[in-house]
Formats: structure tokens, C-alpha cells, sequence
């Protein structure tokens, strides 16, 4: 059902901390330009947990506008299960294409509780979901044994596979199959994850370096590994900062000089400063310095 490029977008503010919907709408755009799949809005790097629930709505809006006939995902991540079901009937009635589903993010189910929280938000939704695995961030590991479960379930139709053990996917593959769509969700993992058989890419850096990131995906694709290595190994230092604490503020600095936008967050976030920002805008500008020529494909 789902493949390719799905950015995981950012989400755009006003120096007065609102919404800036005209700067989402501008930004959202270059990534449909260059060829991405699919828009997943609200999740991590989009600073889901910092939005209301009214404003989720309008980021999905406004993702909507510009996303034409490629599938628009709203990422359900609220602490309880009663106001994550809530958000996914409002995504329904919004016109959302799918959800992307993270168990609480502030109290860490057990199994049992992980997977009666992912039926009641599928229930409620009654969308299409692809089922957020991140063991590292979220401290709930969806195991295979869970996905195994939930697979009679048509609702669930995809995996974002976050685990940081490349071996996971292909646990994933040889135990189910192609019954769900598997995406890797780790950009400094996303080759790897492409070799072994995933069909999709949540990506992060993606939003700075669309086409870059597009290239990478079509390539392999088309089973020309070497161009794609190519263009991974001058990626790599830049996919790093994805795999961070600070993810968001590296992102949106990585933005600033990409694609020439501003990189306001939302508090208790602040930009990036001191050696810390020296240090990223370094890789930043360094990759920018030897910026490859990307083949035709």
C-alpha cells in the first residue's frame, strides 16, 4: 500500500510561537518537487508532543494542501490512550490519510498493554496505520511477536522500524513476509535497510535534502547500488544528526542553510548554540562544500 519516501516534516513557527502556515505549506512543497511519497506530519521531528491537538489538525491541513494525491499521515502520539484514540477520530474526519501510532511516550507498556492501546487507536481511527517501533526513544519495543499479533488486522498495514538493530527487519521479513510494508525509520541505517529488503524510508534529513534522499531510494530501486553508496557515504555524516537528542534542532539548522528557512522550535527546545552549534554547522557546511551531482534516474 505504502512505499518510498515519506518525510517526517517539521513543523513551522512565527517568531510569536504560532503556526506559520504559509512557511509548512512553502517547505512541504519542495519535498512533494523532489519526488517524495508521502508526508508524515506531527511525529518526533515535527514536535508532535509540544502541539496541541487543535494545532496537529491544522499541520495536517495544511501538509493536505500541497501533498495532491500522495498520502497525507498524521502521527498519533499522545500520552493516553483515550486522547490518542480521540486525535485519530478527528484525523478521520479530517481526511487523513493514515496514522502513524506511538504507544505512550510517557508510560512505557508492557505487551499487553502495547498492543490493546494500537487496536483501540486502529479501532477508533479506522485508517490505515503504520506502527512506530522505537525502542531507544520511546522505550517500548513493538516486537515481532506483537506485529505477529496485530496481523489479523487489515488496519495495520505498515511498520516504521526504529529498533537500531538492522537485523530487526529482516526478522521482520522472515517471519511475516510482505504482510506489513516495512520502512526504516533510522536514517543513518537507511542503505542498509534498503539492501535488505525494506520498501520505505521515514526520513528526517530529508526535509533539508530532499532530492538527495530521493536519489538515494530510486536507485536502490532500480538495483544500482553503487550510485546510490555513492551518494549515501557523502550523506552519512549529515544523517547522523537525526540520531540525536537535539534531532530537531540540527534538522531545522540543516534547513537554515538548504533550503533557506528558519529554525524556531517550540520550548522547552531552544536553537542550538555554543560548540554544539559549531559542531553541527560544521557537518552542515562541509556536506554543502562537496555537494554531489546527482545522476539521472
Amino acid at each position: 500500500m505504502w512505499s518510498g519516501v515519506f518525510p517526517a516534516v517539521t513543523t513551522k513557527f512565527t517568531d510569536d510561537d504560532r503556526l506559520d502556515y504559509a512557511e509548512m505549506e512553502r517547505c512541504y512543497a519542495l519535498q512533494m518537487e523532489a519526488g517524495c511519497d508521502g508526508i508524515i506530519v506531527c511525529g518526533s521531528l515535527g514536535e508532535g508532543p509540544m502541539l496541541s491537538q487543535d494545532e496537529k489538525i491544522e499541520v495536517l491541513k495544511a501538509a493536505q494542501k500541497v501533498a495532491a494525491s500522495k498520502p497525507v499521515l498524521l502521527t498519533i502520539n499522545e500520552a493516553g490512550t483515550r486522547e490518542a484514540a480521540a486525535l485519530a477520530k478527528r484525523a478521520a474526519k479530517e481526511g487523513a490519510d493514515g496514522l502513524m501510532v506511538v504507544p505512550s511516550p510517557i508510560y512505557h507498556t508492557n505487551e499487553e498493554e502495547t498492543v490493546a492501546t494500537l487496536r483501540a487507536v486502529a479501532e477508533a481511527g479506522d485508517l490505515p496505520v503504520m506502527i512506530y517501533s522505537n525502542r531507544l526513544a520511546y522505550r517500548v519495543d513493538v516486537t515481532v511477536d506483537i506485529m505477529e499479533e496485530l496481523a489479523s488486522d487489515k488496519r495495520f498495514v505498515a511498520v516504521k522500524e526504529s529498533s537500531d538493530d538492522i537485523r530487526r527487519s529482516t526478522e521482520i521479513i522472515n517471519r511475516l513476509g510482505d504482510r506489513y510494508d516495512l520502512f526504516t525509520g533510522v536514517d543513518n541505517l537507511a542503505f542498509e535497510a534498503l539492501s535488505v529488503g525494506a520498501i520505505g524510508w521515514v526520513a528526517g534529513l530529508v526535509t533539508a535534502f530532499p532530492r538527495e534522499t530521493v536519489a538515494i531510494y530510486q536507485l536502490m530501486k532500480q538495483g544500482r547500488r553503487d550510485e546510490a553508496l555513492a551518494i549515501y557515504r557523502w550523506f552519512r555524516p549529515l544523517l547522523d544528526l537525526d540520531v540525536s537528542t537535539y534531532l530537531v534542532q540540527n534538522i531545522k539548522l540543516a534547513e537554515v542553510h538548504a533550503i533557506g528557512t528558519n529554525e524556531r522550535v517550540r520550548m522547552p527546545r531552544k536553537p542550538l548554540s555554543g560548540e554544539r552549534r559549531a559542531k553541527v554547522e560544521k557537518v552542515i557546511t562541509d556536506a554543502l562544500a562537496i555537494r554531489p551531482t546527482l545522476p539521472q534516474f
